[in-house]
């Protein structure tokens, strides 16, 4: 019985085989509200090649893509570049099932694929710099490791000069399309993946960049592990994690908040006000309608964020909490930051915004600002000189 899903042909030897995710929202805190897709890739050399598997829920469909090109049987050599699940979760069926003759993995993959799967299978681990000779064309490899686990790495089929790059260059987009200029809005989804996922690992993007730059591979395609496959601006990517990891601060700042009976949310305006007063673009972000994923998104080419939280039951709201972990855990760099907010009688919450804003090692522009329930118009006034203050720093920076 022929199966429904088909491969996508990507060049004259290779093939996706992935799966695509319409309904996913949800990845590991982070609001995928555009699904995504699992990426593997079938080589067609005299030795077949799979690259990664997918999420082991979508096993089904990565397996009828392999068959629309040729028995999985013929598959002699699986590649794990990375163990994380919805790159390894069907690895176990797929040895059981196409009975591969050797499986690769980097050194640290070896270690954390038998960590994941308790399995009895012999895993090769692949050296730095070392070539496969897969039978008609090579493969080499180069570790990324933390980008984004300890294990990661990338493979590179020397023939094709294609570009397995792994969680690199990826983006969660769900779409019937394969490619980037099939996908003119990618843009966005590019780089709310980086801000969410990347981020934290910046300095090693830059060290891979040098290194891989310094290797003289040169990719005429670079097919991630989520997201379109790179075949026409192979620049452009690549210049954004060049710019989102170097993180220089811009005149852009974003007012995060949330607020019970609206006295927050004045005060948030009017910091607004006086941000766009001093000519800063400015995001102004109320947690009942924005997203953890959303805010660090939209930090990631800011200079500042202000941070406004009510008091409840002596703490920070539970959504600014939420938040500001999450922003947090990803770290951030070169930000000023503004804290403030309201309260009815301990005022409690303020002071934890600030403390955790300085965990962030952001630069506070001024002492936090308080306003007792309601603010009144020289509140206000305090809030709208403080967005001012922001916006000046910003430019001086």
């Amino acid at each position: 019985m022929k199966l429904p899903h088909k491969a996508v042909r990507i060049s004259d030897k290779v093939y996706w085989v992935g799966a695509i995710d319409w309904g996913v929202r949800d990845f590991h805190g982070y609001l995928t509200s555009r699904g995504t897709t699992y990426n593997a890739y079938l080589i067609m050399a005299e030795k077949p090649v799979l690259i990664d598997t997918v999420k082991s829920n979508f096993y089904g469909e990565m397996y009828a893509r392999v068959a629309s090109v040729t028995d999985p049987a013929n598959v002699k050599i699986i590649v794990s570049n990375h163990s994380e699940m919805d790159h390894s979760g069907g690895l176990c069926r797929a040895v059981e099932d196409m009975k591969p003759e050797r499986i690769f993995a980097s050194a640290m993959g070896v270690k954390a694929l038998a960590a994941h799967f308790h399995h009895k299978y012999n895993i090769e681990a692949v050296k730095e710099g070392e070539t496969l000779d897969i039978g008609g064309d090579k493969l080499s490899f180069l570790e990324s490791r933390m980008l984004h686990w300890p294990d990661s790495m990338v493979s590179f089929l020397q023939g094709e000069g294609i570009l397995f790059s792994n969680d690199i260059f990826g983006m969660h987009l769900a779409s019937g399309k394969r490619f980037d200029d099939e996908s003119p809005d990618w843009h966005h989804e590019a780089k709310k993946y980086y801000a969410n996922i990347v981020l934290p690992y910046s300095d090693m993007v830059l060290a891979f960049l040098r290194k891989f730059q310094a290797s003289g591979i040169k990719p005429r395609i670079i097919a991630p592990d989520h997201g379109p496959i790179w075949r026409k601006d192979l620049t452009s990517i690549v210049d954004l994690y060049v710019k989102w990891a170097t993180q220089k601060p811009q005149d852009r700042a974003v007012v995060v908040y949330d607020t019970m009976w609206n006295s927050t949310e004045k005060m948030a305006a009017a910091i607004a006000d006086g941000l766009m007063a001093g000519g800063t673009r400015t995001q102004v972000m109320c947690l009942k309608s924005h997203h953890r994923s959303d805010i660090i998104t939209e930090l990631l080419d800011a200079g500042a964020i202000a941070a406004g939280s009510p008091t409840l039951n002596r703490n920070i709201f539970p959504t600014m909490a939420d938040t500001l972990t999450y922003v947090k855990s990803l770290q951030p760099k070169n930000l000023k930051s503004l804290a403030f907010g309201s309260y009815g009688w301990g005022g409690e919450a303020v002071a934890q915004v600030a403390a955790i804003l300085n965990e962030m090692k952001t630069q506070p522009v001024q002492d936090p600002i308080k306003v007792q329930y309601v603010p009144d118009e020289t509140a206000l006034m305090k809030c709208y000189e403080a967005g001012q203050t922001l916006s000046k720093a910003l430019k001086e920076a």
